[in-house]
């Protein structure tokens, strides 16, 4: 005979804003890290003008660091220095927008996902990225995460990366979704602050607060550039 069990709600409520919380729990001296391994790869996620050029699209793109992509190519070129992998990756979908699936089937907008088209400005990456496409992985991606159905899992592999830094955007979308499956992949990941980005300041600190909790090491990006700085040949 099963109990007849009552339980009151216990979720937390609070009087905090969600950049408050994460910087509450980020200065907690007593923070667990993962930590950098011996190697890493640096994963940038997104760059692509729909996202990074308020200037030409004004619904879909978004600014929370001005100095996101110095951050980026700085520590993108300091990673190639070391003879450690780069990736980049941008979305884009055939001509009837089949390929987005489900994710594509919740508005029909010229700004919607499934209508970035390859060969698109939407689709071309930023061109103040600093892409070597002769050394650095290349991949257009059709879902939230870097990893679903591309090579970059085995190409990490076949490098001997343990340690993946993610940048890029939204943090609340394929960021987020890129550094669960790094961690269920097995790599220890790391997410520079100043390096991620996304629409609204709510959904940014509640999943930079998700990740610092369960996902990833969330940094300052100086951190990563002092790693990498050090094995510099």
């Amino acid at each position: 005979m099963s109990a007849d069990l009552h339980f009151e709600p216990t979720m937390v409520r609070e009087n905090r804003t969600a950049r408050e919380i994460y910087e509450g729990i980020k200065a907690n001296p007593t923070r667990a890290r993962f930590g950098f391994g011996n190697k890493l790869a640096v994963l940038n996620i997104d760059f692509q003008q729909a996202y990074t050029r308020p200037d030409l699209f004004p619904v879909s793109a978004y600014v929370t660091d001005p100095d996101q992509i110095k951050w980026v190519n700085r520590i993108s070129e300091l990673a190639r220095s070391a003879n450690m992998p780069v990736a980049w990756s941008h979305v884009a979908y055939k001509a009837d927008g089949g390929d987005a699936g489900v994710w594509g089937t919740r508005t029909n907008t010229p700004d919607s996902l499934q209508n970035i088209k390859y060969g698109s400005e939407r689709h071309a990456f930023d061109p103040r990225c600093d892409i070597k496409e002769d050394i650095d992985l290349v991949n257009t991606k059709r879902m939230p995460s870097m990893f679903f159905e591309t090579p970059l899992r085995s190409y990490l592999q076949w490098h001997g990366v343990d340690t993946v830094i993610v940048t890029g955007g939204s943090t609340s979308g394929c960021v987020r979704a890129t550094a669960v499956d790094a961690l269920s992949y097995g790599f220890r990941t790391i997410v520079p602050e100043q390096c991620v980005a996304d629409k609204h300041e709510s959904y940014h600190y509640a999943n930079l607060t998700d990740l610092l909790l369960k996902y990833a090491d969330v940094v300052d990006a100086q951190e990563v550039v002092d790693w990498l700085t050090a094995r510099q040949g």
